[in-house]
């Protein structure tokens, strides 16, 4: 059965002050200030990319987020509002792109990625962008550094904010087989 559940979504303005770190080193939130108060921002933990949009915001400047308020912890009561980070929308009155960017990578090999288990599974591209191809893409493809690549998928930002991972359907128009 379908959740016809709504939630209040806040706009809230304030001054970026710093990200929040997990007991992890994970990038769990964001904190800003909105009028001399502090205002929390919790990153879903399954949003391995929310903290790459904060990557270029240097502390003091003006943000606009989105949330919407959590429900109280049952560990007590926080010293300060707390949101459900939804997104940030503006840095300094400017509106932000969309984070999720599906337009194709392209750009030249600069290094081979590999798996945990060793296998290579995509390329890192002179862009930034990490084109994740499966050890069984990487084989059929057999790219090297220099090769200029072009490939499509759905794409979200890596977790410094310096590029994509694009989990790649199509690369330099040739279909990678489905394993």
């Amino acid at each position: 059965m379908p959740h016809d559940t709504l939630i209040d979504v806040w706009s809230v303005e304030g001054r970026f002050q710093h990200l929040v770190y997990s007991p992890r080193g994970e990038h769990e939130g964001v904190l800003i200030d909105t009028d001399g108060v502090p205002t929390q921002f919790v990153f879903d933990k399954h949003d391995t990319g929310a903290a790459a949009a904060f990557a270029h915001v240097k502390p003091g400047q003006r943000v606009t987020l989105e949330g919407s308020e959590r429900p109280a912890s049952p560990k007590g009561e926080g010293a300060h509002v707390v949101y459900d980070f939804h997104r940030l929308s503006e840095v300094d009155g400017q509106p932000l792109a969309p984070v999720h960017d599906d337009a194709p990578a392209e750009g030249r090999v600069l290094r081979i990625n590999h798996a945990k288990h060793g296998a290579p599974n995509g390329v890192v591209l002179d862009t930034g962008d990490f084109v994740h191809l499966k050890p069984e893409g990487f084989a059929q493809l057999g790219l090297q550094p220099g090769d200029h690549v072009r490939a499509e998928g759905p794409a979200q930002p890596l977790a410094d904010g310096r590029g994509r991972v694009i989990e790649a359907h199509t690369v330099n128009g040739t279909p990678l087989d489905a394993h």
